[in-house]
């Protein structure tokens, strides 16, 4: 009973996390139709941002805690101000299309790899814990951090959900990345809500890498690590689907803690992708397609 409610925990945690990178991701997707290789490294900068910034902040004479949400805070607009940059000099002129997307945005990657790794070093960075203690649940013992941490995840991940179901700019978005030209007849500007929704891709994004900070480590690369399996995530939820990318966002969380704990994570990496690989033998357009 113990382990399993450590192992669910785990997966709520690392599963919260994957939601947000993996909504983002399939949001680009839906509206832009571009895969979003940079995406990875709005995450990372956040996350950088936070890994470098609180110890300084805390040399100062601030609390752990006040450190954290002002680096959480720089972290945030530093990666809006990326994806800003990336869509107004790039993205813009490769709406809807595929290939020519794919073509930039992996090269961007490249670019932003040796960015990254020039500005933060290749060294990893991992941060004291932010709040100490433990909590007993049922007889499992899980660190106050973790779990403080998984239910914000948990709470974003379920506003940003109700903010793209229930919000005019929520149903603006759904309803251009489910057809952008009779939403256009409609009278929505596609090209202010594709602008919109980048950088509420890039903010998804950065929140969890802020959130990931303390309880990772922190590297200039870990951007790429996450990017390949959220989108795992959205192959097996169903590209450009929200309910999708939450399915396949926890399908990895499962796998990641489950076969963390039993095995090793390279074995659950494998298999990982041997079911993805089931998945788009019997369901190429995933479990939840996009309508």
């Amino acid at each position: 009973m113990q382990t399993a409610l450590q192992l669910l925990v785990t997966t709520l945690q690392i599963g919260a996390v994957y939601i947000l990178f993996s909504l983002g991701l399939t949001l680009v997707f839906g509206i832009m139709r571009v895969v979003n290789f940079v995406h990875g490294h709005f995450f990372a900068v956040s996350a950088l941002m936070v890994g470098v910034l609180v110890p300084k902040v805390v040399a100062t004479g601030l609390t752990i805690q006040s450190a954290y949400l002002i680096a959480a805070a720089a972290g945030i607009l530093v990666s809006l101000f990326l994806a800003l940059i990336v869509y107004k000099f790039g993205i813009a002129r490769f709406l809807r299309d595929l290939e020519g997307g794919f073509i930039l945005t992996m090269g961007l990657a490249l670019v932003l790899d040796g960015v990254f790794l020039e500005s933060f070093g290749g060294g990893v960075r991992s941060m004291p814990p932010i709040i100490e203690g433990n909590v007993t649940i049922l007889g499992a013992v899980l660190t106050t951090q973790r779990l403080v941490l998984c239910v914000v995840a948990a709470l974003l991940t379920g506003g940003l959900y109700w903010a793209l179901s229930a919000t005019k700019l929520g149903k603006a978005l759904r309803a251009v990345a489910a057809d952008h030209e009779a939403a256009m007849l409609q009278g929505i500007p596609y090209h202010g809500l594709a602008l919109i929704g980048f950088l509420l891709a890039a903010l998804m994004a950065s929140l969890a890498g802020v959130l990931i900070a303390p309880v990772s480590i922190v590297t200039p690369t870990m951007g790429t690590d996450y990017l390949m399996k959220s989108f795992v995530a959205v192959v097996v939820g169903g590209m450009g689907s929200v309910p999708g990318a939450i399915v396949g966002a926890l399908f990895i969380g499962v796998i990641e803690a489950v076969g963390g704990y039993f095995f090793d994570a390279s074995t659950a990496t494998i298999a990982m992708f041997v079911i993805v690989i089931f998945v788009l033998l019997f369901r190429p357009r995933g479990l939840i397609p996009h309508a």
